[in-house]
């Protein structure tokens, strides 16, 4: 199964919130999730903007799953960063 790091839309009109979610890539963004491991709020100040469980997200990416371009730079804005090495 190829998984998958992005973002599942929540919220009213205008006013949207995020989770970050690991989830089958092949399935549709609205449908069931592996698990969820942080939300990110843009309406929020800069504080309250992304909260992400760390040590659910390196477990993850030690398995193998690709987080989208959007996760991908909010991992970077929390120090969070993607090592991927050649395996041969």
């Amino acid at each position: 199964m190829s998984t998958s790091m992005r973002l599942k839309r929540f919220g009213s009109k205008k006013r949207p919130y995020y989770r970050i979610v690991v989830m089958d890539s092949r399935q549709a963004p609205s449908s069931k999730t592996i698990d969820e491991v942080g939300q990110y709020h843009p309406v929020e100040n800069k504080e309250k903007q992304v909260i992400v469980d760390a040590a659910k997200v390196k477990s993850w990416l030690a398995k193998g799953v690709q987080p989208s371009a959007t996760v991908k730079q909010l991992l970077n804005k929390q120090g969070i960063t993607i090592d991927r090495t050649v395996q041969e």
